[in-house]
Parts: structure tokens; C-alpha cells; sequence
């Protein structure tokens, strides 16, 4: 029996060892980052930077895919039934939290089947609206909106979509009545919106940060909980008369469920240094964000807070659930 038991105890030390020193030898190869959503929007072009400088630190390309479908559920799930060994890695925004709350089936469990690995970026939103429709504020617009129910639009950019939240969490708290116009992404929508065909949207200021200093869109609040260095004299919507509301959207970085810790630390670990450049954070600033490169505990329990929160937001906006 002793002996038995001194040679199990030997295999696990030497499965341990060999695991910490495949780990060591993480990445020998090139590593693929999946963007859930097309090209050419932020969330693309802030996982391009990312992937750019890691493959800088790795020695190791760091190549970026775009598996577009489900609103983002082709490109997670398809990471979620990866082998588990750091090769295959989801750059997401915090939609991957919200898709739990609207959706009856998923062909993946968020909180199961992806490890959170490290928040890459805390990104700003704004509500924003067409110079067309006269207001300025966002008590302006709820009475605009409470004079005329139902005839003012709002671009909805996805189902399980931040965004579209940040509208139906206005709705909610003022009762206002407005027509949503779906589109298929952010990039779509945002053109809209610019074009005169939505009146009022939810957008990042990444995006929309030149425009609005164009004049060509109105930014009418920020809708997180503190006022953006890019913009110091816009307030929150919450300081605009409606406490409470806060809605901040993040770029992070998951790996399959299973994944050596060696591995994730390994990735966590170049991810943290990234954000710490000074040109990546000058670069993120510059448009209203911010750099995070948070460790795996920490956003973990980030993540798992907005899972419950944005269920509850769903809850009470009584959004219809997807199949």
C-alpha cells in the first residue's frame, strides 16, 4: 500500500511538474484571438492593438479573428469548445455578461465553460443624439419624448447588446416611450445615427468622439458613474436627474474552462504589461478609455457581478427573452 500510494504521489508530482514546464515554453506558436464581432468597429480595433503588442512580448504571432454570428455567440461559443490550452483566446466586450439574461438557450455556459483571464479596458459610453431633433440634454429629451410617445426612434445595435441597454434603462426610469430600429452591429447603427435615421443611441466615445466635436452629433450625458476627462463638461446621467444610472462597458480577455493556471497567468501577465505602456494608455485616453489589465480573481468577480446585474436590468425593463 505504501508503495502504491508513494507512486501516486510521485505521478502527480511529475504531472505537475511537466505541466509547469509546458507552461514555461508558453506560447512556442502562434495564438489566435477571436473578436465575436465584425471588423472595422472599437472593439476590433482596441483587440488589434492588444494582439499587436502581446505578439511583440510573446515573440509569437498574435492573429486576429473575426467570427461574426448570434450577436456574438458564433465567435464565444466557438472559443468555449476550444482546447483548453491558451492557444485560442476571446477578446469580448462585456456583451459575453449580458447574453445569460436574454437568451432561454446558449449553446455554451458563460460562467462555466469560459475562464475570465484579465480586463483589458474599461471603455466610456455616451448617449448621444441627431443635432435634428433640438436637445441638449437629457432632460430635454425626456420631454420631448413624453410629448410625443412613441414617435421618437433609438438605434438598438443587438439584442444582448450594451447599448441597446443603456436606452432601456432610460425607458425604465423616466416611463418615456420610444421605437427602437435594430441594426446588425454597432458600426451599422452608429452610420445611422450620424445620417439623421436614428434619432437618439447609446455609443461608445471612442467612436464618437470626433463627431461629436464636429457638431455633428449631441452628446447629452456620459452614461457611467463619473464625468470623462475627454469630455470634462458633460455630465453623467445620473447627475442630469436621474440617480442610479450607471452603465460603463469593458473589453476583457477569456480562455476555455480548463486551461493550465501556468497558461493564464502567462497571459494575464502580458496582458498587464501591455496596458501599462505608456502609448497604449495615452492612446486609450485620448479616446476615453482606460486601461485595466486586472488579474484573473478580480475579474472574475467583475464579471460575475454584471451577469446578476444586467439580469436584473433585463428583469425590469421586462425585456422579451431570445430562443
Amino acid at each position: 500500500m505504501k508503495t502504491f500510494v508513494r507512486g501516486c504521489a510521485r505521478g502527480v508530482v511529475l504531472g505537475l511538474f511537466a505541466a509547469s514546464a509546458w507552461a514555461q515554453g508558453f506560447p512556442n506558436h502562434n495564438i489566435t484571438m477571436v473578436v465575436p464581432f465584425s471588423a472595422g468597429g472599437p472593439l476590433d480595433a482596441m483587440a488589434r492593438v492588444l494582439a499587436s503588442k502581446m505578439a511583440e512580448g510573446f515573440g509569437q504571432p498574435v492573429v486576429v479573428e473575426n467570427r461574426v454570428g448570434g450577436g456574438g455567440a458564433l465567435g464565444m461559443g466557438s472559443v468555449a469548445r476550444s482546447r483548453p490550452d491558451g492557444y485560442t483566446i476571446l477578446y469580448t466586450p462585456n456583451s459575453l455578461a449580458i447574453m445569460p439574461a436574454f437568451y432561454r438557450k446558449l449553446a455554451f455556459d458563460a460562467e462555466r465553460d469560459l475562464a475570465p483571464v484579465s480586463q483589458f479596458a474599461s471603455t466610456t459610453l455616451v448617449l448621444a443624439a441627431h443635432p435634428k431633433i433640438g436637445v441638449s440634454t437629457v432632460n430635454e429629451l425626456v420631454a420631448l419624448a413624453k410629448s410625443r410617445p412613441g414617435k421618437l426612434n433609438f438605434g438598438s445595435s443587438g439584442v444582448a447588446d450594451p447599448l441597446q441597454l443603456g436606452i432601456e434603462m432610460l425607458k425604465t426610469m423616466t416611463g418615456i416611450d420610444m421605437l427602437p430600429i435594430p441594426y446588425k452591429g454597432q458600426a451599422p447603427m452608429f452610420t445611422a445615427l450620424l445620417a439623421g435615421e436614428v434619432d437618439v443611441a447609446v455609443v461608445s466615445l471612442q467612436t464618437s468622439l470626433a463627431p461629436i466635436r464636429a457638431g455633428n452629433l449631441k452628446v447629452l450625458a456620459i452614461t457611467g458613474p463619473k464625468r470623462s476627462a475627454a469630455l470634462p463638461g458633460v455630465p453623467t446621467v445620473a447627475e442630469s436627474g436621474l440617480p442610479g444610472y450607471d452603465l460603463t462597458s469593458w473589453h476583457g480577455v477569456f480562455v476555455p474552462a480548463g486551461t493550465p493556471r501556468d497558461v493564464t497567468d502567462r497571459l494575464q501577465r502580458e496582458i498587464a504589461r501591455v496596458a501599462a505602456l505608456p502609448e497604449v494608455r495615452q492612446r486609450m485616453e485620448a479616446t476615453g478609455n482606460e486601461a485595466v489589465g486586472s488579474t484573473p480573481e478580480e475579474f472574475d468577480v467583475k464579471f460575475k457581478a454584471d451577469v446578476a446585474r444586467f439580469r436584473k436590468i433585463v428583469q425590469d425593463a421586462r425585456l422579451p427573452m431570445q430562443d
